[in-house]
């Protein structure tokens, strides 16, 4: 089956209605956006094809997470990760930043305290103060030089846990810098979790889209099942197969106690996944890995080609992602901004017409994400923007 990856869709005004979106409406029509994290690419076919039968069914009550759904992600991981999960411990929600906040309350207490790693996705550095605990960050080692990765300051983390901490935010493979964690990296943090006692949320949201040919996924709770009474693992269909929308994510949880916890905090607080979004996640995980791997040769040559832009930028320096459709750019010493007045964000969003995340954000002012989910004539288009400002 051939897919389409390369014809650009209109987000703003789809024919029949004007459905927005918040990617392209945040900002007027001159604009293009490489900002959030969805893609512009139609979902998979099957996935298009069981929601429309779904839709003719015209009944849209309640629903129940279906047996089949649940066996077809035990297969998913057992095929992919080698993990052998069951389906009694999963919990499926409306997605994945209503599961961290979730989180927060059902493991914490007022006053204790939730640590974080930075730079992260924005969602990450909100749930302390959401849920009225407190707030703890480290940084991450920047790149030892020009290509070099960022690096899990193993010493710096444990610095910054106090006795008040109680909940780490671990992200996996990272937003925004697209890590993918090696296994020594894992045992020292794995280490570090069980000397001071922390329960962890793993999100794993990405780890289906790994770009590196060697690059392996596993996840934190199958690499250190010693750890199985602490973590709580979020995995969903949504960045894989573009279907946020529709929010539908699921806690694994092997544990019975923390996930009678964590359960037991989402009565009442978090509604159910809606029908449609159950249906596309089983058509997903089930029918679409053919479509996933059309997907990665697609966003590996996105990958290149800013790659190659990248270096025509003087003093812009982004370690290239092993996974995700996002790069993490940092434009401290960016020549085309020398001078400017406002964040780097800002300077390409009014002279370049690109919308970029802003990784102050992401707790790195400096810095910017760039999405490049996106077909071939689009991302050309907003990259040939952005020499203009950056290629002097």
């Amino acid at each position: 089956m051939e897919f389409d990856f390369a014809t650009p869709i209109e987000r703003r005004h789809p024919e029949g209605g004007d459905w927005p979106s918040q990617k392209w409406h945040r900002y007027d029509a001159s604009i293009l956006p490489l900002w959030v994290a969805d893609m512009d690419f139609p979902s998979p076919p099957q996935v298009i094809e069981a929601l429309r039968a779904r839709v003719d069914h015209g009944v849209f009550g309640y629903g129940t997470v279906p047996d089949s759904l649940e066996q077809t992600l035990c297969e998913w991981s057992a095929r992919e990760y080698g993990w052998a999960i069951k389906p009694e411990w999963q919990l499926w929600l409306p997605g994945v930043v209503p599961a961290l906040h979730l989180a927060s309350l059902a493991l914490t207490e007022p006053g204790e305290g939730v640590l974080t790693v930075t730079p992260i996705y924005p969602p990450f550095l909100k749930v302390a103060e959401r849920t009225g605990r407190v707030s703890q960050q480290v940084a991450l080692a920047e790149p030892a030089g020009p290509g070099e990765p960022w690096r899990l300051d193993l010493a710096a983390l444990e610095a910054a846990i106090t006795p008040e901490t109680r909940l780490l935010l671990w992200c996996q493979p990272h937003n925004p810098t697209g890590r993918v964690w090696r296994h020594e990296e894992l045992a020292g943090l794995a280490a570090l979790v069980e000397r001071h006692d922390l329960l962890v949320v793993s999100d794993e949201l990405h780890c289906d889209l790994l770009l590196d040919e060697d690059a392996k996924h596993r996840p934190l709770a199958a690499a250190f099942p010693e750890l199985a009474a602490r973590i709580i693992t979020l995995w969903a269909p949504s960045k894989t197969f573009n279907l946020a929308g529709l929010t539908a994510a699921c806690a694994v949880i092997s544990d019975a106690s923390l996930r009678q916890r964590f359960a037991a905090a989402a009565r009442g607080l978090l509604p159910d996944v809606n029908v449609l979004g159950l249906v596309a996640a089983e058509v997903a995980y089930g029918q679409c890995n053919a479509w996933r791997q059309a997907l990665l040769e697609t966003l590996r040559g996105h990958r290149q080609t800013l790659i190659e832009r990248v270096a025509q930028w003087p003093g812009v320096d982004m370690s290239v992602p092993e996974a995700t459709y996002l790069a993490w750019l940092d434009l401290r010493r960016a020549d085309g901004l020398a001078g400017r007045q406002g964040s780097p964000q800002q300077v390409l969003l009014q002279e370049a017409k690109v919308a970029l995340s802003d990784g102050a954000d992401f707790g790195w002012p400096g810095f910017v994400r760039l999405n490049f989910g996106t077909t071939a004539s689009q991302l050309e288009a907003a990259l040939t923007r952005l020499d203009g400002v950056l290629k002097r």
